[in-house]
């Protein structure tokens, strides 16, 4: 059983009801498919240049939902914070449907977490293991939803997410972290879940206490789905991705909770890029002609080179935010 959104902005009472009971609710047709074709374009894009290909979650749960060949064949394409790479996410996460259909549940003020790629590879599609989020980016109590944006379609055969109905009651588990948090799979069995088909288009609410998962994807084609995370910005995080980085504020302002001011700025400790720069001796103006300097495009490692007064190339996009106390940061496929 699933709940369908079909108005144009606010959520009924029985909408509000069924995720409140069942810790998820379907929304059709969220994103036009001009919308979604736009999104798919500049994803695929964005894929090809920046995203992390890999064969999915660790642990040993593998072997108990994909046989040998399944798990060495599992494909996993994983990037976060689209909004850093492509202008058109950056309008989808703050697209005035699906905000108001969160303040409808989180609201009336909503503070945008972050947003992480989920992408199964056609026939091997890797599945995810029954979870919560919480483990991921732990906070304080259940106001977080996770929005899953569905930019393929996907059925029973294309990995659909899968939901234990009603488990968000339990609060946060411990979970076991032998490779990626997961739960005992004999417990919180993927066949006792609720499946839930959604269409291109269509978004997927579920709080982040929602014990979830989802089976390899077999069709002949891909899976891609972004997590869009939200919450109310009364809800303190307490470690994990983005930890101490001030989101985006979808809908209302945000709270005045202390005399602490958001970090706006960043560490500029841990950028190593930076820390590089600033600790090696000026360079000088430039090579003689008819030599080279590091990578082929001049700088270290293939980077722009730092001529004089310029600065070192980035290597990398450093999109995680601090991780906090006693938190460690997951690789991209996670």
């Amino acid at each position: 059983m699933t709940a369908t959104l079909t108005r144009s902005q606010q959520l009924t009472q029985q909408e509000l009801d069924f995720y409140h009971q069942h810790g998820y609710l379907r929304l059709q047709g969220v994103f036009s498919q001009d919308e979604i074709a736009e999104l798919s374009d500049e994803l695929d894009y964005v894929i090809e240049n920046f995203a992390t290909r890999g064969k999915g979650w660790s642990g040993p749960w593998r072997q108990q939902l994909m046989n040998a060949d399944e798990e060495q064949q599992s494909v996993l394409v994983a990037l976060h914070e689209i909004e850093c790479f492509a202008a058109s996410w950056m309008r989808a996460i703050i697209k005035p449907r699906l905000v108001q259909s969160l303040a409808d549940i989180l609201g009336p003020s909503v503070e945008f977490h972050h947003a992480t790629l989920h992408a199964k590879g056609p026939d091997f599609g890797a599945p995810f293991p029954m979870h919560q989020d919480h483990p991921f980016y732990p906070h304080q109590d259940g106001r977080y939803i996770d929005a899953i944006l569905h930019v393929d379609g996907a059925d029973e055969d294309g990995g659909c997410l899968k939901f234990l109905a009603g488990s968000h009651k339990l609060g946060a588990l411990e979970h076991i972290r032998e490779g990626s948090p997961h739960l005992d799979q004999t417990v919180y069995r993927i066949e006792d879940a609720v499946s839930c088909p959604a269409d291109p288009g269509d978004v997927v609410f579920f709080s982040i206490h929602t014990i979830h998962g989802s089976s390899l994807n077999r069709r002949p084609r891909w899976r891609r789905v972004m997590r869009l995370g939200y919450r109310n910005p009364h809800n303190r995080q307490l470690s994990g991705q983005g930890y101490g980085r001030p989101g985006l504020m979808v809908s209302g302002v945000r709270p005045k909770l202390g005399e602490e001011k958001p970090d706006v700025y960043g560490d500029p400790k841990l950028n190593t890029a930076l820390q590089r720069d600033v600790a090696a001796p000026v360079p000088p103006a430039g090579p003689p002609s008819g030599t080279t300097n590091g990578g082929p495009n001049g700088g270290p490692n293939g980077g722009a080179g730092a001529g004089a007064g310029g600065t070192a190339g980035v290597e990398r996009i450093n999109v995680y935010g601090n991780w906090g106390p006693q938190a460690q940061p997951l690789r991209d496929d996670d």
